[in-house]
């Protein structure tokens, strides 16, 4: 995956997500481990859907 795409960081310790930020995938990988995070999927628009991925699943995209 290009690491140029942009992702949304979202906590999920509750309900409802709560975004953390807008970042590029490089980015979002370079953030380590949590979790309590997911990324929004990057072929939707960050900030504006509910499809996520984890970390491992955000490095494993082509």
């Amino acid at each position: 995956m290009a690491n140029e795409h942009i992702v949304e960081v979202v906590a999920t310790n509750g309900e409802v997500p709560a975004p953390l930020g807008i970042v590029s995938v490089k980015h979002a990988l370079d953030m380590g481990e949590a979790e309590c995070m997911a990324y929004s999927h990057p072929e939707h628009e960050a900030g504006n859907t509910d499809v996520f991925v984890t970390r491992d699943e955000l490095a494993k995209l082509p």
